[in-house]
């Protein structure tokens, strides 16, 4: 998991920075007019974008030659990242509403960077910034982005400030049921979630372990993904898990002006809708970013916004043991338990989860779908 921090949309303000993480890369065709006749001192900026089908890559060189655009499907991740890997000096731009691709790149080795809204131009609520913007930017105003920090990279104060300002809402959402970090701390019960997803084949995976144990576990679900495997969406529900709202790109919910959520929200329910029947009513926030205004929409919508008590830092790769161990060391009852099933290799929380799971039910813990900590569906 990445965190990402921006400020852009109707509740932005230079007094009101956020704390954001930007997210995706820049796909880069292989159709490069031969990098090495470019010469080894410059560089070509590669800007990534979303749509409501997939991503769209924008390809500049610092000699201003610019390639004609392409486009990829929500599910061809993969292939992005495997034309990037043919310019050996990219630099990969994108911004904070698209947080589904930018962990991938740069733990393959691409050099990403991180365009805040107040850089940038408005954009459209059913589209990121603009590819051909974002290639275009001036390499001083960027935030270089890198592991160990992630998409929060020099706002993580700013975040926290976000997040800390959003106390009196929650407590007057958690009594309704609309907000929540855990469960009843009297009753043994656990809910399982996953973010991120569905991603083939660590969603497949998880899903399987979940039904060698006959537990269920809480998926949420990004747009962007869910459209583009939508038989992971119809498993989950088929086999009896909860499948929640992510946002459609992985958006940093504090650079979303009210319109903007609204579309992640509606447009993500819509895709998850068509294949189980049912619209979501749970939400989990990326990076658990919120602010109050947009804690007070949630709920007028119906959606109530799960947060988690547990993070096993999945999103770092920090080996299966050491997931395992953050889980099974800081559970408790009630306890909400996150990991990732997408946004990256996810291979070592597949390995971590039957360790999880069975330490879990050694020790007589009930493990529940978190829509029964929330009172709903």
């Amino acid at each position: 998991m990445w965190v990402a921090v921006t400020g852009l949309g109707q509740w932005w303000s230079p007094d009101m920075r956020c704390a954001y993480r930007p997210q995706w890369f820049k796909p880069i065709w292989s159709c490069c007019t031969t990098w090495s006749a470019m010469g080894g001192s410059l560089m070509w900026n590669a800007g990534i974008g979303w749509t409501g089908t997939g991503y769209e890559l924008s390809l500049r060189h610092s000699d201003g030659t610019r390639l004609p655009r392409r486009t990829f499907g929500g599910g061809e991740i993969a292939a992005l990242t495997a034309t990037l890997a043919g310019y050996p000096r990219l630099r990969v731009i994108v911004d904070s509403t698209t947080g589904l691709v930018d962990a991938s790149l740069t733990l393959a080795g691409f050099d990403v960077y991180r365009a805040d809204p107040w850089v940038l131009p408005r954009r459209s609520p059913s589209l990121s910034a603009d590819p051909d913007d974002l290639a275009e930017i001036d390499p001083a105003l960027l935030a270089p982005l890198d592991i160990a920090v992630g998409t929060l990279k020099g706002r993580v104060s700013e975040h926290h400030d976000f997040v800390a300002s959003c106390e009196p809402e929650e407590d007057r959402l958690r009594s309704s049921g609309m907000w929540l970090r855990h469960g009843d701390r009297s009753q043994p019960k656990v809910a399982l979630t996953f973010d991120d997803g569905p991603v083939p084949p660590y969603t497949d995976q998880i899903l399987d372990t979940l039904g060698e144990f006959g537990v269920p576990g809480t998926f949420f679900v990004a747009g962007l993904h869910a459209r583009a495997f939508p038989d992971l969406i119809d498993r989950m529900a088929r086999e009896g898990h909860v499948v929640a709202n992510h946002t459609w790109s992985h958006a940093y919910v504090p650079d979303l002006s009210a319109p903007d959520l609204r579309w992640q929200l509606s447009t993500t329910n819509s895709a998850i809708r068509e294949v189980t029947g049912t619209a979501p009513r749970l939400f989990r926030p990326p990076y658990g970013s919120r602010t109050p205004q947009a804690l007070r929409q949630l709920a007028a919508e119906g959606m109530a916004t799960v947060l988690w008590d547990v993070d096993t830092v999945d999103w770092s790769m920090p080996g299966a043991k050491s997931i395992a161990k953050h889980a099974l060391t800081n559970v408790r009852n009630g306890s909400v338990i996150i990991m990732h099933d997408g946004g990256g290799d996810r291979s070592q929380t597949v390995a971590a989860l039957p360790v999880i799971v069975r330490g879990l039910l050694e020790r007589g813990f009930d493990l529940v779908g978190a829509h029964e900590f929330a009172g709903i569906r």
